[in-house]
């Protein structure tokens, strides 16, 4: 028996919808990290995106666990020398809720183009509506 390779004209990706109310922000982007990798199906390759698409809304309503809205600090640099910035995790909740997310999400993804690729396929909203309708998108079980 030959194993199975993957093309390119293998992956039928589907939409997947996740409701982010009052779920605990490190638990729900595993889920979703391992739906954008394609880990859930059983023709995964790790060379080639096999992910699916997945919509978060209410992204607003995250939850963090212990006291990670006060200690926990997220980091962007300008470039420049000195240019580090920090902003607390709660005041990222409270201003950005839709990038606390994405970067949760992206943490959890290859640093590579097939990372880069399935980060893509992450649609979060801070509101309970989306513009996706279109794709029939279903919950994610």
């Amino acid at each position: 028996m030959r194993t199975f390779s993957p093309r390119p004209i293998d992956v039928q990706p589907v939409w997947y919808v996740v409701d982010a109310q009052d779920e605990i922000l490190g638990r729900l982007a595993t889920r979703i990290a391992h739906v954008l990798r394609g880990k859930h199906k059983p023709t995964f390759a790790p060379h080639m995106d096999m992910g699916d698409f997945v919509i978060v809304v209410n992204a607003a309503g995250i939850r963090l666990t212990g006291a990670k809205g006060d200690q926990k600090l997220a980091y962007r640099h300008s470039g420049f020398p000195g240019g580090l910035k920090s902003v607390p995790f709660a005041r990222l909740l409270a201003e950005k809720p839709e990038h606390l997310m994405e970067r949760a999400v992206g943490g959890m993804l290859p640093k590579n183009t097939i990372g880069r690729a399935q980060v893509r396929k992450l649609k979060v909203y801070a509101g309970p509506d989306h513009p996706h309708a279109a794709q029939q998108p279903v919950a994610l079980p």
